[in-house]
């Protein structure tokens, strides 16, 4: 099909393949026990289809779209054979992906902004500080000048892992002590970049989602007194959702769409688990972008989600 007529990079693809084979294999055994013994696809192959990809947490409407084409198909086609369920399959979820206006980056670029500020949101435990790092990690290696800011204050532990990450890619880090008001953080932070002439500041928040009002308060606030030295800042609010929990994340960015405006998506952990299918159903449902999906513990590992790539892995025999 022509939408997978596309030249990927080897390396980076061969680590999203290792990083997807759990839910790679997961589904694909599924797929078989779908349609053992059956060499049409019907009404029962399609009930059975059905259930494989909200099992493998594609969610139920993503999963309702699919069908509904599949069924299309089908229904033109006298007979189709369960051995073309895969290829068939592949090709429409791509095609679903493609409609949603997600957008497609082939590398990690800025607009032209100088410091472009991306505030970074996200529960605790998802993996949005080491995100943070890696992104700031891959942002250097591309040439830009980068500081980090600790405006996540409400746990020592996220200001301390942060300063690691700090070190370890060797940018300036702005910080203060634990419980220090957010906002305060995101000024000095602005101001710094300013100062130092950076090209993007990537600013950690607290994740605190038990109580829905505080955190739209607190997000509020830190943006507004970003704004009083830049006044279009932050140019980008990334949430980071954890792949992992499957079901749990459409969860989370149902919350944090409710609390703040979130312009792109990060899927991280998605090599640890078979759930990778989250993917294309929070792709479809969310009207923002995923713009990172995590697929490994190394440096390189955060890689710009590709549909296609993402599909082709997905479905790979």
């Amino acid at each position: 099909m022509s939408l997978f007529k596309k030249i990927f990079n080897k390396e980076k693809k061969e680590t999203l393949d290792k990083g997807l084979e759990k839910s790679k294999t997961s589904f694909l055994s599924k797929m078989s026990k779908a349609v053992a013994g059956k060499s049409k696809v019907d009404d029962e192959v399609l009930d059975d289809l059905e259930e494989v990809l909200v099992s493998s947490d594609v969610g139920v409407k993503t999963t309702i779209k699919i069908i509904d084409r599949i069924e299309e198909r089908v229904s033109r086609d006298k007979y189709m054979g369960t051995d073309e369920l895969n290829k068939i399959l592949r090709e429409e979820i791509a095609g679903l992906l493609a409609e949603s206006e997600t957008g497609e980056a082939a590398q990690i670029q800025l607009p032209d902004v100088k410091p472009y500020v991306i505030m970074v949101v996200g529960v605790n435990g998802v993996g949005k500080t080491t995100t943070i790092g890696k992104l700031a990690h891959q942002f250097k290696n591309a040439g830009k000048k980068v500081v980090l800011g600790a405006a996540d204050t409400f746990r020592a532990a996220a200001i301390d892992q942060l300063q690691i990450w700090a070190d370890r890619t060797e940018v300036p880090i702005i910080k203060q002590k634990m419980g220090s008001d957010p906002a305060s953080v995101a000024f000095d932070t602005i101001q710094s970049a300013v100062k130092q002439d950076a090209d993007v500041v990537l600013i950690d928040t607290a994740g605190r989602l038990h109580n829905k009002v505080n955190l739209m308060n607190e997000l509020s606030k830190v943006k507004r007194v970003m704004q009083k030295t830049i006044p279009e800042a932050p140019h980008e609010v990334l949430l980071v959702l954890d792949g992992s929990t499957g079901q749990n994340a459409f969860e989370q960015a149902k919350q944090f769409t409710a609390a703040t405006e979130v312009t792109s998506l990060a899927v991280t952990k998605l090599d640890g688990t078979a759930k990778g299918g989250v993917v294309i159903g929070i792709s479809d449902q969310f009207k923002i972008p995923v713009k990172y999906i995590g697929v490994g513990e190394g440096l390189e590992d955060l890689q710009v989600f590709n549909k296609y790539e993402f599909v082709d892995s997905f479905f790979k025999q």
